[in-house]
């Protein structure tokens, strides 16, 4: 019973820090379109800091059963960008991995300096709730939101298209051709969830080879501990 609660609750600080994660994520694309002109993420709600408005379902399952995905990609029209569609889709690509390093960044803090605890303290005491459950964990909490926005800004830096990385090199891409290129984006996403399930079921370990190293180093650089995943 007492091991069950034990992975119950583990369950919930994954879902605890992944939604403030993704939520982060999205929101920053949203906050950068609009601070360069464009409001139509706004328009569309995505301006938010309520998680169900970033949530997308295959994104999400993803992460919980593979462990790599995604948020609800952010609506924008690259047009109406202050600096051009290309270099305007570059800035708000760029914001949610940087939103994720900084969040990692923040919330690694009192797990670097030992302000937190990892072991469950007292929340709640009802009678409402069984023992095993009264308890919560911040530390844990902090744990997995670093480890996942380190995760995420990784990730999504992979020059691959729709991936926010990808927006960056697209900057050098004639006009005629970065248009094209857009109209294809599905070819990119299909590839990273041929990489993304060939690595996790065929054993493959094509992506996690690039994405652990910098994964591990950031970690360390910030927590200091080992990660609460094997890398």
């Amino acid at each position: 019973m007492l091991l069950a609660a034990g992975l119950s609750m583990e369950i919930v600080y994954i879902l605890l820090a992944l939604l403030i994660a993704l939520t982060i994520h999205e929101a920053s694309h949203a906050l950068a379109a609009l601070v360069l002109g464009d409001s139509t993420p706004k328009e569309m709600g995505r301006l938010s800091l309520n998680p169900f408005a970033h949530l997308d379902p295959l994104g999400a399952l993803m992460i919980l059963f593979v462990g790599l995905g995604w948020g609800k990609p952010v609506m924008i029209k690259a047009e109406r960008l202050k600096p051009g569609p290309q270099i305007g889709m570059a800035l708000v690509g760029i914001a949610g991995p940087l939103s994720n390093l900084v969040l990692a960044i923040l919330a690694s803090i009192p797990l670097r300096f030992h302000w937190v605890s990892l072991l469950p303290e007292r929340f709640i005491e009802t009678e409402l709730f069984p023992a095993e459950f009264q308890f919560f964990s911040i530390g844990r909490v902090l744990l997995y939101l670093v480890f996942i926005s380190i995760g995420l800004t990784v990730f999504n830096l992979i020059p691959i298209s729709p991936l926010d990385g990808s927006r960056l090199w697209q900057i050098l891409l004639p006009a005629r051709v970065y248009q094209r290129f857009a109209r294809v984006e599905v070819i990119g996403l299909v590839i990273v969830i041929a990489l993304v399930l060939s690595d996790r079921f065929l054993e493959t370990n094509i992506l996690m080879s690039v994405l652990a190293p910098p994964i591990r180093f950031l970690w360390w650089l910030f927590v200091g501990m080992a990660p609460p995943f094997p890398l």
